[in-house]
């Protein structure tokens, strides 16, 4: 019985990306050391460290590598953890903390390095992340931020309200910091290049193979497909973010699958491309529902931000980033969008990427809340590494699944309260 097939969804992304290897659905049973279900970045870069480690490897997605978030993202490769160095120190205390502050802040060199080691063509740049602040509140927490980072070695920027203009192209902000560290790059062909480089080094990859049970047999694990196919395995990993479903009883209701919406305009005429961001960093603002921005490489200028929590319906679902899209930058008015998109961002109560064992042989991760492109790759090196046994501490805790309380309600309560936060974001 075969399953049903999921296709990729529209987007920018998957008009644009070369295409990807072969990963046929899973046609026999198969007996391997680690079974990773979802082909995104975490299980991806996990399987690809893995195999180059030795272990046999064997990667199961529902749809295709990239189909998920990994595929429909911004693009913005940005390193760091939603709290700053100084709030890291005061959850975690000193020694754990500053694990977790090296870890991230190097995450963008993660992905840059496994982009060239790799050859992955996904028209990376590393041009840096501008952070504009919309308010003075806003430009104090900047301004703390980039300090914070300057201690420890980064070499920043501040920018005042008239240079933040210049850089960026519109005059709505008071100042911005600048963390050199980021980039951008093609997401959905970061993801394919990815797949390419795992079966490259042994891995197997089986698209279009949901599974949908996960059992104990004997001392391993059996997965079994849609199609009734078996994977057995001494270790399994679960990385299925934004798109987790009751596979793990309590793990979807861990997370909030909120989506993130982004639409992309024409490609601009050369005088509008130096217009906006003509440096080619990447952007995403200091305010409650924050809105993030870029260029990609034929010149479109994209922009996404949260949305309702239902799939898009219909064209006014991007409204009001259309909306964002001429208020910011009044030179693009007029200018057509091409694309409409969206993807899941899988958010924690904490705020902070989970790592769960709740059984032996079982390993789970997930939870970046925006920051996927660069803590995925970097907790996926890690992870593989822990699975490995090469002596590294997985840099943050290990921690119980704890699901949210109520969490049927919590999507009624953040609809209300992006509203709510969308209405102060207007009037302050």
């Amino acid at each position: 019985m075969s399953a049903p097939q999921m296709s990729l969804p529209s987007s920018l992304w998957a008009a644009t990306a070369p295409a990807g290897p072969s990963t046929p659905a899973l046609g026999e049973d198969k007996q391997v050391d680690v079974a990773v279900v979802g082909a995104g970045y975490t299980g991806l870069v996990t399987a690809l460290h893995l195999a180059a480690g030795g272990a046999r490897v064997c990667v199961l997605d529902a749809g295709e590598p990239g189909w998920g978030a990994s595929g429909r993202n911004g693009g913005q490769v940005i390193p760091g953890l939603k709290y700053d160095p100084d709030e890291l120190q005061k959850l975690f205390g000193a020694a754990r903390a500053e694990a977790l502050i090296d870890v991230a802040g190097r995450a963008a060199d993660e992905v840059f390095d496994l982009i060239r080691s790799h050859a992955i063509e996904c028209d990376a740049t590393r041009k840096g992340w501008i952070q504009p602040a919309a308010s003075s509140a806003a430009l104090r927490t900047i301004e703390r931020r980039a300090e914070q980072w300057r201690r420890r070695g980064v070499e920043v920027e501040l920018l005042d309200k008239a240079t933040v203009a210049q850089r960026i192209g519109s005059p709505g902000y008071l100042g911005a910091w600048v963390d050199p560290r980021a980039g951008s790059l093609q997401p959905l062909s970061y993801a394919r290049g990815l797949a390419r480089a795992a079966l490259g080094k042994g891995a197997e990859i089986h698209g279009h193979s949901r599974v949908v049970k996960l059992a104990r047999e004997g001392r391993g694990w059996c997965l079994t497909t849609a199609s009734r196919f078996n994977v057995r395995a001494e270790r399994v990993i679960l990385a299925t973010n934004g798109y987790t479903d009751d596979l793990w009883p309590g793990l979807r209701q861990t997370v909030i699958a909120a989506n993130s919406f982004i639409v992309a305009t024409r490609p601009l005429p050369l005088e509008l491309r130096q217009s906006v961001l003509p440096g080619g960093e990447v952007c995403s603002d200091a305010r409650r529902l924050l809105l993030y921005f870029k260029q990609d490489a034929q010149g479109r200028v994209l922009i996404g931000g949260r949305g309702p929590f239902a799939e898009p319906s219909g064209q006014g679902d991007w409204a009001h980033l259309e909306g964002s899209l001429t208020n910011l930058f009044p030179q693009l008015s007029g200018v057509p969008i091409e694309y409409r998109w969206s993807g899941r961002v899988a958010l924690t109560q904490d705020f902070l990427p989970h790592v769960h064992e709740p059984e032996s042989g079982l390993s789970i991760l997930l939870g970046y809340n925006g920051r996927g492109v660069a803590l995925s790759t970097a907790l996926g090196r890690h992870l593989a590494a822990r699975i490995l046994g090469l002596g590294q501490e997985f840099p943050f805790p290990v921690t119980r699944i704890r699901p949210i309380p109520f969490h049927g309600l919590q999507r009624l309560y953040l609809g209300a309260g992006i509203a709510w936060y969308r209405l102060l974001d207007a009037l302050f």
